[in-house]
This record gives C-alpha cells, sequence and structure tokens, in this order.
C-alpha cells in the first residue's frame, strides 16, 4: 500500500503543476509597497496571488489600483494604515481565518 499512495501523490502533484502551468503569474515590479504583477490567468486567481504575495512580505493584503492588458497594479497595505483592502472588480478577498480564542 506504501507503494501505491506514492504513486497517487506523484500523480496528484503532476496534474496540480500541469493545470497551473496553463497561466503566468510573476510579479515584475516590487518597490516599497508598490507590486506590479504580469499575469494570463483569471482576476480572482491574481487577487488570491496578490493578496499572497502582500502578506508573505508582511503586510495585510493587496489592495487592486488598476489594470493595462495583462499587468495589474497592487499596493500592499499594513494593517496600521487602515485602509480598506479593494479587490479586483468582480472578485473577492478571501477573509483571514482566526483561531478560536477558548
Amino acid at each position: 500500500m506504501g507503494v501505491f499512495m506514492k504513486k497517487i501523490l506523484l500523480l496528484t502533484a503532476l496534474s496540480g503543476s500541469l493545470l497551473s502551468g496553463c497561466y503566468s503569474t510573476e510579479i515584475n515590479m516590487s518597490m516599497g509597497n508598490m507590486r506590479l504583477i504580469s499575469s494570463s490567468a483569471n482576476p480572482q486567481d491574481v487577487m488570491d496571488f496578490a493578496t499572497k504575495a502582500c502578506k508573505g512580505d508582511f503586510y495585510q493584503g493587496a489592495s487592486f489600483l488598476s489594470k493595462a492588458g495583462k499587468e495589474y497594479r497592487f499596493k500592499c497595505v499594513k494593517p496600521e494604515e487602515n485602509e480598506i483592502l479593494t479587490p479586483i472588480p468582480g472578485t473577492t478577498i478571501e477573509p483571514e481565518k482566526k483561531a478560536d480564542a477558548k
């Protein structure tokens, strides 16, 4: 059963990478709290990518600024700035999952 499970995990990993390989998403510029992202993915995937990238840089999340062709401009927002995170029109920003305080 161990070999069988390894094959399933390998196939799952390969199929996931093949699906994600259909789109190209990358950060073209990162200066201060501004991010220029070039992507051919759907807008929700771009919004999720930008949010994850900003959170990885210790910000609260990404706020959409503009789009030109396949280039999206975002501003990474810090919690103390009290700014509203603006999603790409037609997309949503996932709310943060907070641990239960018990």
